[in-house]
């Protein structure tokens, strides 16, 4: 297990993953938490990043923060997601061994895996055939990230690994309806026309591709989980295992928000990757299982963007 003690440096602290890491790690007890934020510190640079290490002196590093969003952010700035994407990964784990952290968590993502891909998807799919194309550029980035760890664990026996989530969802996501990832565009999309009293919510695609959903404190309990519990090279899938439609998502969050819209169809736009849902065994077989059914989870981060709104903090 870590020393609850000793420096943790979580990246990307204040975005959804990373807000959620930090929350989790404050209610196991760890008391020496680590952040930069942008303006402190540039992950893409390496220079930086080594000076970073070296004053801090990390023992203990998650690697969760990235360039990121959903369809029309990825397909309309490939070279922005793969580029920072790249650099991110690459200055960070390189700085991490010259800096000889004890152990280093990096985070991926399930666009890792071939569009076609048998599902539900298992680890061992990595690489056996083509990406989507929508979100091709940062797939690359991701992947060379757990080739990285896993070069790094064997060049020079870093205890470096890597986790793989599934879709996101939760309190501190972004709200962007062209740059949001498609569950906080729906409950901002329905919200908004209950706002503004119209009775039909227009959805991206046909609704028929299937998603699988994990709450980010779900998955932030499963990082703290595999640092505690995991040290091998291979990669281990994040998730719940079962997925939904896009249009039966919709619905759920049409009951929650707007129960009176009526749901359409824009079949303009792409539905991305037909079906994707992670095989989690190889997870629940070392003593992890996602807590949060997808009712609760929706219903707690529509709350959150309530507040946030009154706030004036929500990413819009």
């Amino acid at each position: 297990m870590l020393d609850r003690h000793a420096p943790v440096f979580v990246t990307g602290h204040r975005g959804l993953v990373g807000s959620a890491v930090m929350r989790r790690l404050a209610a196991e007890g760890f008391t020496n938490l680590l952040t930069a934020s942008r303006q402190e510190l540039d992950l893409r640079d390496q220079s930086s990043v080594d000076a970073w290490f070296a004053e801090h002196q990390p023992q203990y590093v998650f690697l969760v923060a990235g360039t990121v969003g959903g369809i029309g952010a990825n397909s309309s700035r490939p070279a922005d997601f793969l580029y920072d994407n790249l650099m991110i990964h690459g200055t960070v784990v390189h700085a991490s061994y010259q800096n000889k952290v004890d152990k280093l968590l990096y985070l991926g993502s399930s666009c890792i895996y071939p569009r076609l891909a048998e599902q539900p998807i298992v680890e061992e799919s990595l690489l056996s055939g083509p990406l989507e194309p929508t979100n091709e550029g940062y797939a690359l980035a991701k992947i060379a990230g757990i080739k990285l760890c896993e070069s790094y664990r064997r060049q020079y026996g870093c205890d470096f690994i890597s986790a793989m989530p599934t879709n996101l969802y939760g309190p501190g996501d972004n709200f962007d309806l062209e740059g949001g990832h498609v569950l906080p565009a729906l409950i901002r999309r329905f919200h908004e026309a209950k706002e503004a009293g119209v009775n039909q919510v227009q959805i991206w695609g046909t609704g028929s591709a299937c998603r699988e959903f994990l709450h980010v404190d779900d998955l932030a309990d499963a990082c703290l989980f595999l640092m505690d519990n995991y040290s091998k090279a291979g990669h281990v899938n994040v998730g719940t295992g079962i997925d939904d439609s896009i249009a039966a998502l919709a619905q759920q969050v049409r009951d929650l928000v707007h129960p009176e819209a009526e749901i359409t169809y824009d079949t303009t736009k792409p539905d991305g990757t037909p079906r994707k849902v992670l095989e989690v065994s190889k997870l629940t077989e070392l003593g992890w299982t996602a807590k949060t059914e997808l009712a609760d989870g929706l219903a707690n981060t529509y709350a959150w963007f309530l507040q946030a709104l009154a706030d004036g903090t929500a990413r819009l």
